[in-house]
């Protein structure tokens, strides 16, 4: 049976960081949170990493990741480039913004052949939503089957400010029927509210909501060019315009295909505050103390 890939969205992190030798280490080991994303994939079945980076960062990826993963794992490095996929069309001079989420798995299309998951680079996903998604890659998915993790809301709550959610609402038969972006979503006592111009509602602790990890078949890829196609022609001009994954599946589970919601008891960390951070540490500690995780994952 062939193993899935895992496709790591890598490119904006130099400008969240400035140089990628600054990844802020979280582990007792000296471990980012790719570092723990990665041996999760790996334990899970996952049989090849690959990395959507900006060019000029392909050599301080490598000196960080490959001596890790040698052996290991295969891997492979991509671009998200500018002009990367525009078919002829003419981006505005002043563009610098990249184009979004669904663009850098365009860019991959050529390095994956098989069924792949997508994450966020800057995320802790947790052991448990590995391996549904593995399985499902494996068992489940097809050209007109994909899926999203679907976290407990309350598992991916900040206590430091509010956060945008996208709450997946399920068509009674565990397939996702939308996705609703929640801009403005906190903890407000004992509940978790999501405020809007009506004011505030609340949603449940266990509400699902995607956190960017999808499972594809490598039919997304002449989907999303058909569909950043149109995206330029509507949107190409505007200069912070983005063509994001939820753009592709909109689109996809309109009358193409299927994507089931996996749901995962996992806790997600991620650092969307400064403040986030020493609790991300924190709460990793304590899953090496529990014998989740060695405490080098690389030794």
């Amino acid at each position: 049976m062939q193993k899935p890939t895992l496709l790591i969205l890598a490119a904006g992190m130099a400008s969240r960081y400035g140089s990628l030798k600054q990844i802020q280490q979280f582990g007792p080991g000296g471990e980012t949170i790719i570092d723990y994303s990665i041996y999760d994939a790996i334990r899970a079945g996952f049989g090849k990493i690959v990395f959507i980076i900006r060019k000029d960062f392909e050599q301080d990826f490598k000196d960080i990741f490959e001596p890790k993963l040698k052996g290991r794992v295969e891997t492979a490095y991509v671009f998200q480039e500018m002009d990367a996929y525009l078919d002829g069309y003419t981006m505005p001079a002043d563009r610098t913004k990249p184009w979004g989420t669904a663009h850098a798995i365009l860019c991959a299309k050529d390095a994956i052949n098989e069924p792949f998951a997508v994450i966020n680079a800057d995320d802790f996903y947790g052991r448990d939503s590995f391996e549904k998604m593995a399985k499902f890659l494996q068992d489940g998915c097809k050209d007109d089957v994909y899926s999203v993790a679907g976290y407990e809301l309350g598992k991916t709550i900040s206590e430091h400010g509010s956060v945008s959610r996208g709450v997946c609402a399920d068509d009674g038969k565990g397939n996702l029927a939308a996705i609703n972006e929640r801009t403005k979503v906190y903890k407000d006592g004992e509940q978790i509210v999501y405020e809007d111009a009506t004011g505030k509602h609340p949603l449940g602790d266990k509400t699902p909501v995607s956190m960017n990890f999808w499972g594809f078949a490598p039919s997304v890829f002449p989907l999303s060019q058909e569909l950043f196609k149109s995206f330029l022609q509507e949107k190409g001009q505007e200069p912070k315009s983005e063509f994001f994954i939820p753009i592709v599946i909109d689109n996809f589970i309109h009358g193409k295909g299927v994507v089931k919601i996996l749901p995962t008891s996992a806790q997600w960390f991620g650092v969307t505050y400064k403040e986030d951070a020493p609790g991300v540490q924190a709460s990793l500690h304590a899953l090496v103390a529990a014998g989740e995780y060695p405490s080098n994952l690389w030794k």
